[in-house]
């Protein structure tokens, strides 16, 4: 098995047994970014020089019969909406060209700590508003399995960089879908936990009730590996939860469901989904039977409205959040006589299309005439979206669903048309509205080899439950394991 092969707890293994050293490891991802990032466009920033002194700060603790702790020395990439201390952070934006952050993200210090490696920043939809890492104003990344469809978004990078071995695993948000979608549609493994489980502190905020960091990985068991390095409260994020952390890898106990009981939405299951897609998917809750779990049906009645309601809190936190960005403090500063001129010509200059409107959106459905009409009625309807799951929780251990309706559709496709644009997260920003756990899990492909999703979908802080089944169903399967063409172990990977 070549390096590049290996998943996160093999790499993390194979140093550890000193089978191969942290900068082997750090080399073998650079060489396959110089190889393939020109067809994928994964990474907004790679640094390599800063990359190899980790490894060999890392080697040589282990040299010195030094521990380097549960991810020592395995290369990973973060999304550039998180900082990383000394490096530029732009969330793929003009408006933050040349920012550098003087600290680090709380999720970024503790895989640190744990002994990773930094490879470099993905990129993703700027600012994270996005499905397709279309949005970017670097370049769209593209999907590993066909190059000429999007990755998902808005994390379509650190997927992609996940899905073509350019890293061993990734960091990723999700807002509304953004881990899921591109773990989807790039036949990786991606986890959004709940809301509070890991700290958003450091992580450049999109809309500050909906955003969560998570994980994209090759499969369930690296997912609770990272997870459990990165969950826990952190006094520096007032939004974080004081939960103990559970032994996520403990859970991971073979393939017996017998016991469970899994909830199958009525909803999800209607007009819109491609046969295709929904075929995979119920293959999977199949084999999750055949495993031992019970499934029933159940119904999640308010799931109709989740996407009206989310499109006006989103753009609501959006607006608020992005007023920070003036051209006074920090970023790309326009030339202009005036102050309110220097102010608009920076924001025109330096927000892309995608992210006006939606800061527009936000400001009229926060306008005085408006708050009640739309923003207050949107937040009684997430209320009712949150009761229906609590209802369904009653009943069932987890809820199993498709992540989307299709497939990764063409770069392009639906740029010129917003609306199908944001239909492709019907599927998944429920879940941010109710702030639960949802992990994405590679079941299938189409006739055009492209991967499908299963979304298996968690009570609060019940990610241990929702991994144990994601790993019961990777043991059983290979589609987690499938290659993509585009990927370095297929170019002459090391």
């Amino acid at each position: 098995m070549s390096l590049l092969e290996k998943n996160v707890f093999e790499i993390a293994e194979a140093i550890r047994a000193r089978e191969v050293s942290v900068a082997e490891a750090t080399r073998a991802c650079l060489e396959a970014i110089e190889r393939v990032e020109p067809a994928v466009r994964a990474y907004v920033s790679v640094d390599a020089d800063g990359a190899l002194r980790r490894a060999a700060e890392l080697d040589a603790k282990l040299q010195a019969g030094e521990t380097i702790g549960p991810l020592g020395g395995v290369p990973i990439a973060v999304k550039d909406n998180m900082v990383v201390r000394g490096g530029e952070t732009t969330c793929a934006s003009r408006i933050l060209s040349g920012f550098i952050s003087p600290y680090d993200a709380t999720v970024v210090e503790r895989v640190c700590a744990a002994g990773a490696v930094v490879l470099g920043k993905t990129n993703l939809d700027e600012f994270a508003m996005g499905s397709s890492t279309e949005n970017s104003a670097v370049a769209p990344t593209r999907n590993p399995w066909d190059t000429e469809r999007v990755p998902g978004g808005s994390s379509g990078g650190s997927a992609a960089a996940v899905a073509a071995r350019l890293a061993f695993g990734a960091i990723g948000s999700d807002t509304g879908g953004s881990i899921r979608l591109p773990a989807s549609f790039c036949g990786v493994t991606g986890l959004k936990p709940t809301y509070g489980r890991v700290s958003r502190y450091g992580l450049v905020a999109f809309a500050s009730s909906l955003d969560q960091i998570g994980t994209l990985t090759r499969d369930v068991r690296d997912t609770a590996l990272l997870l459990g390095v990165m969950a826990g409260h952190d006094p520096m994020d007032s939004t974080s939860v004081d939960e103990p952390v559970p032994d996520y890898l403990g859970a991971l106990d073979g393939r017996d469901l017998a016991g469970l009981t899994i909830g199958m939405p009525v909803e999800y299951f209607g007009a819109g989904i491609e046969p295709e897609t929904e075929r995979a998917v119920r293959g999977a809750i199949d084999e999750l039977r055949g495993l031992g779990a019970e499934v029933v049906e159940i119904g999640l009645p308010h799931l109709e409205y989740a996407n009206a309601a989310y499109y006006i809190i989103c753009t609501a936190e959006a607006s608020s959040n992005l007023a920070r960005y003036d051209g006074v403090r920090y970023g790309l500063r326009a030339r202009d006589e005036d102050v309110l001129g220097m102010y608009q010509t920076s924001r025109e200059a330096g927000f892309g299309p995608e992210v006006k409107r939606r800061i527009l959106l936000g400001t009229y459905v926060l306008s005085a005439g408006y708050y009640d009409a739309y923003y207050l009625k949107a937040l009684k309807v997430r209320t009712l979206i949150k009761q229906d799951f609590d209802k369904a929780f009653e009943k069932v251990d987890l809820i199993v669903a498709p992540v989307s309706p299709s497939t990764a559709f063409k770069i392009g496709e639906k740029v010129s048309d917003p609306l199908t644009m944001y239909l492709t997260d019907i599927y998944t920003i429920s879940l941010n509205l109710a702030g639960l756990p949802g992990l994405s899990v590679p079941c299938g492909f189409d006739g055009k080899g492209l991967p499908a999703g299963l979304q298996l979908i968690g009570k609060p802080f019940a990610e241990a439950t929702i991994l144990k089944v994601g790993h019961a169903y990777q043991q059983a399967t290979d589609w987690h394991t499938r290659v993509p063409p585009t990927a370095a172990v297929g170019n002459g990977g090391a």
